[in-house]
């Protein structure tokens, strides 16, 4: 039912890089009787090439195996192709493999830069520094059999004439990851080259209940329309698209069925407000509230859920009494807008009720080894879709992980706060500006980008002073404290050395740059 129709080209699954002084040349190797793709290295023009070996006699060149190509980027002078150089296996969707990008590779088209201005060139180098850090982008899937940017049911409900079309095609554009960057070679109609590439996460596992085994996978599709780093891409846009939106979808097959369970923004919609009742988040809490009680219906209901009055740091169970308010929404639909794992855990009970493998009373923590590796699956998941907007796997894992918080999980949650600190700071700026120009929310333009604009300074690099003395002064604390524990237990004296290290970096460069944190992003005007 789910399967794809053959469309008239497959895509290439192995290719041949030749790299030459002037041009490069990517060479399908996987038994497929096609032409050659050709980039020139002086101006990114491209054509198809039947024969290569004649020139390799006056042109030595450099030869690598690559998986994919991800797309093209213009800048001021050059333009630069993307390509995959590793892979990994990661499981199967619905019967056809899926590979994780484990590096890329940039190659540069700029050789008309000798002829460009001093300004140019500057410019040129700062926007191709940006590439180098969308090189090492993480959490890249994709497939050259199916659509991952589509759910279960889109793919089953997918018309003949569809599913002959090209992959790219096929693809929902929000979670097509690569979508800015295939546009130069559409044009050129070299559909055996485009590989949809997906931002998220993959997992899957198999096990046994009773005699029979499960397959149950779960699928998250990060939105390019607001995507971002956890401080430099917040709210929503004029359109309605969210800050770092993810569609997360669970699949279970078993006995010949398949069941989905997608949260998605279509249909029916439960929205539930887990800020805080009161100060800040309360008055939004409020405002929010009433801006959407005109609009309630069967269809749409909201929930308010103090998550951090009811649940505080460690009581994490007392999420159940949020399930008792909503499970007969839940019975109604097999999909909805709610993230947590414990919603999953009760959706995936009903759908082995259904398909007969559950008795009415039995649950998935009535199966030790199911339980251990969904709560695996989605403490995974939830790391990889953390580390994509924050830098670090996601804070209160363990509960997720092992059904409850642990001193280890507390004290990872705190070194992982440091290092959001450190990251929002240092680092998430330069990267917001990577991904803002892979997705095309920003074009280069010659005209306007003669000028690199400055660091911020002054007054307004006083902003975060308040947090850095912070840092510093816990840092000594800790430093201290843990000297003092040493005579009992070495292992105090790494930590005492830790702590040192980062009261001394952060001092050093307050010091040195003369301004506190000040890493802004220096993208800002969008694409027309």
């Amino acid at each position: 039912m789910m399967e794809r129709a053959e469309s008239c080209q497959k895509l290439y699954t192995r290719l041949r890089l030749w790299e030459f002084p002037d041009e490069y040349v990517i060479e399908p190797t996987d038994g497929s009787p096609a032409s050659s793709l050709s980039i020139s290295r002086v101006d990114a023009s491209i054509k198809l090439v039947d024969a290569i070996a004649e020139s390799i006699s006056v042109r030595v060149p450099k030869i690598q195996t690559i998986f994919g190509v991800v797309g093209m980027l213009k800048l001021v002078a050059g333009s630069y192709l993307i390509v995959i150089t590793e892979r990994e296996c990661v499981g199967s969707y619905l019967g056809h493999a899926i590979f994780k990008v484990v590096s890329m590779k940039i190659l540069p088209c700029d050789h008309s830069l000798k002829n460009s201005s001093p300004e140019q060139k500057k410019v040129e180098s700062e926007f191709s520094g940006l590439l180098k850090v969308a090189e090492r982008t993480v959490g890249l899937f994709f497939s050259y059999d199916t659509n991952l940017t589509l759910s279960a049911q889109r793919l089953n409900d997918l018309g003949d004439e569809s599913k002959l079309l090209p992959l790219w095609r096929q693809a929902e554009p929000r979670f097509l990851w690569n979508n800015y960057m295939l546009e130069v070679l559409i044009d050129h109609k070299l559909d055996p080259f485009l590989l949809p590439v997906v931002q998220g996460s993959f997992h899957n596992f198999q096990a046994a209940i009773g005699k029979e085994i499960v397959d149950v996978t779960l699928i998250g599709r990060r939105c390019t329309r607001r995507n971002g780093t956890r401080m430099w891409r917040r709210g929503a846009d004029p359109d309605g698209y969210v800050a770092n939106f993810v569609e997360t979808e669970q699949i279970v097959q078993m006995n010949g069925f398949t069941a989905s369970f997608v949260q998605e923004k279509y249909g029916a919609v439960l929205a539930i407000d887990l800020v805080n009742s009161t100060g800040a988040e309360g008055r939004l809490s409020d405002k929010f509230a009433s801006a959407v009680e005109p609009i309630l219906s069967d269809d749409l209901r909201y929930i308010h859920f103090d998550f951090h009055k009811i649940c505080g740091h460690v009581h994490f169970e007392r999420l159940s009494f949020l399930y008792d308010q909503i499970a007969n929404f839940l019975d109604k639909m097999d999909r909805t807008n709610v993230t947590q794992s414990m919603i999953g855990r009760k959706m995936l009970e009903s759908q082995l009720r259904r398909i007969g493998v559950f008795a009415a009373e039995e649950t998935i923590s009535s199966h030790p080894n199911l339980d251990e590796k969904y709560k695996i699956l989605w403490a995974n998941h939830g790391d990889d879709v953390s580390i994509q907007y924050s830098g670090t796997p996601a804070l209160k894992g363990d509960f997720v992980r092992f059904g409850k918080r642990t001193v280890q999980g507390i004290l990872n949650d705190f070194y992982n706060a440091l290092g959001r600190y450190y990251l929002n700071n240092f680092v998430d700026g330069t990267k917001q500006d990577a991904i803002d120009l892979l997705q095309g929310h920003y074009i280069v333009s010659v005209s306007r980008d003669m000028t690199p604009p400055s660091q911020k300074g002054g007054l307004e690099s006083m902003a975060h002073f308040p947090a850095a003395l912070c840092v510093v002064s816990v840092g000594l604390f800790l430093t201290i404290l843990s000297l003092g524990q040493a005579r009992y237990d070495l292992r105090h004296l790494f930590f005492a050395a830790l702590w040192a290290a980062i009261s001394i970096g952060v001092a050093a460069v307050v010091q040195a740059n003369g301004r506190i944190f000040c890493n802004r992003p220096r993208l800002h005007k969008p694409r027309h």
